[in-house]
């Protein structure tokens, strides 16, 4: 009798445990052991070929190196007749315009070049392909609740994130696969100054088919949209 009860215990343990909504962290943890099994975004050391389209522009298309065990980040991109180039070390910065560096203040000004601009590139790349494992970097609250959500006729995972000061002021929402745990979307909203969303902000993200590079499945493309309106911004065509 007794061992029958321990029995029945454990089975009721076992059917209550399965019944339990997820977590943010175990969703966050289930979604990187998709798209990084292996782990292997830490010490990440490759090369991204990314064409940008746009609506009435032309293409452009950009070569990047990311490799984080150095702090090293570079990024060619061309679109017509004009190639920029940035080379962000550490904290040193480097700058080229079709083929040349010694460029003046005003050929710098005229072509939006700076260093800035260059940590923006490089922050704006890794962070965008290492999602959802840049979701674990200093300064990033995940919120503990997460929303089950539709969104353009699909059922999604939906985890909530915001940042330290330091770091930034929008929202940020990532919608999940409920089966999966692939990150299919991603959104965000600007912020008045008491942290109240502006609900005509910001954009949002479909991700569409995956390309593996070291064993880390990322978004082929990535079209991007208005949130106020969903006009088409462009997309991010991640290149074998």
């Amino acid at each position: 009798m007794f061992i029958y009860s321990k029995f029945i215990l454990g089975l009721f343990l076992i059917l209550c445990s399965c019944t339990q909504p997820i977590t943010s962290n175990q969703l966050l943890k289930s979604s990187i052991n998709y798209h990084d099994p292996k782990g292997q975004w830490s010490s990440f050391n490759n090369t991204l070929n990314v064409t940008m389209e746009s609506p009435g522009k032309t293409n452009r298309h950009s070569n990047i190196i990311i490799n984080l065990p150095k702090e090293y980040f570079y990024l060619k991109a061309t679109r017509d007749t004009l190639t920029t180039e940035y080379v962000v070390k550490n904290d040193s910065c480097k700058i080229a315009l079709n083929g040349k560096s010694n460029l003046t203040e005003e050929q710098l000004q005229v072509n939006n070049l700076s260093c800035e601009r260059a940590k923006l590139f490089k922050d704006y790349y890794t962070y965008l392909y290492g999602l959802p494992m840049k979701l674990y970097d200093n300064g990033t609250i995940i919120h503990k609740d997460i929303e089950q959500k539709t969104f353009q006729g699909k059922d999604y995972l939906v985890l909530k994130a915001t940042y330290n000061a330091q770091v930034g002021s929008d929202v940020w929402y990532f919608y999940f696969n409920p089966v999966t745990y692939a990150m299919e979307v991603y959104q965000f909203y600007k912020t008045n100054d008491d942290g109240t969303i502006i609900p005509e902000s910001g954009e949002y993200i479909l991700l569409s088919d995956i390309e593996i590079i070291d064993n880390i499945k990322m978004p082929k493309n990535r079209a991007w949209y208005y949130n106020k309106d969903n006009t088409y911004l462009g997309t991010d065509m991640l290149n074998p």
